[in-house]
């Protein structure tokens, strides 16, 4: 009888615990971040893309399009903005970079990159979402960023050279009246000793 009543309650655990079920469909959170504090002119921009699954199951045929970075104004250096990925199990994440060179300075607006996914195995439609917009950014001209952060070696070379004369100049006659004074006094020291 004891062991009817532990085979019964086993029994009961495992139907509890494999119950009807079913895991919530995969549901994506993508960010979009730019890595570099300071956007220049024909200086290369790093563009991280975060894929998160809060989801229940794998999202499949992942893929990312990033239009907002058009021939015109920049180049792709490294990476893609174009990017399929196969899956992304659940509770898991991926991430992509690419590297890219603005070609022309001034204020740009960052927008969202696209993404469509499927949310199971065996789902039919195409979800369909958007990354995170990192917003308006300003590149600025490479010489102006050059100009305020170059270690302005010409500039140190030429304020030294204009500063030699104020201190050697000094220097030569300070030189030239301690050796006089000098060769006084050892004629002096000769003399009394003489």
């Amino acid at each position: 009888m004891e062991s009817w009543l532990k085979v019964l309650v086993l029994v009961a655990t495992l139907t509890l615990a494999s119950g009807n079920e079913e895991a919530s469909p995969a549901k994506l959170l993508v960010s979009k971040q730019i890595l570099n504090k300071y956007l220049v002119e024909g200086m290369d921009i790093v563009i991280k893309y975060s894929f998160y699954n809060v989801g229940g199951t794998a999202a499949l045929d992942v893929q990312l399009n990033d239009n907002t970075f058009g021939p015109q104004d920049f180049e792709v250096v490294g990476g893609q903005l174009k990017v399929s990925i196969d899956r992304i199990p659940p509770g898991a994440n991926a991430t992509h970079v690419a590297v890219i060179r603005p070609t022309r300075y001034g204020y740009f607006n960052f927008t969202s990159a696209e993404i469509s996914y499927l949310s199971s195995e065996d789902a039919a439609e195409v979800q369909y979402a958007l990354t995170s917009e990192p917003g308006q950014g300003a590149i600025v001209p490479f010489r102006e960023f050059d100009r305020k952060f170059s270690p302005h070696m010409l500039d140190w070379v030429s304020f030294a050279v204009m500063s030699l004369p104020s201190l050697v100049l000094p220097f030569a006659l300070w030189f030239s009246s301690k050796s006089k004074y000098e060769a006084i006094v050892g004629q002096k020291k000769e003399g009394k000793s003489s």
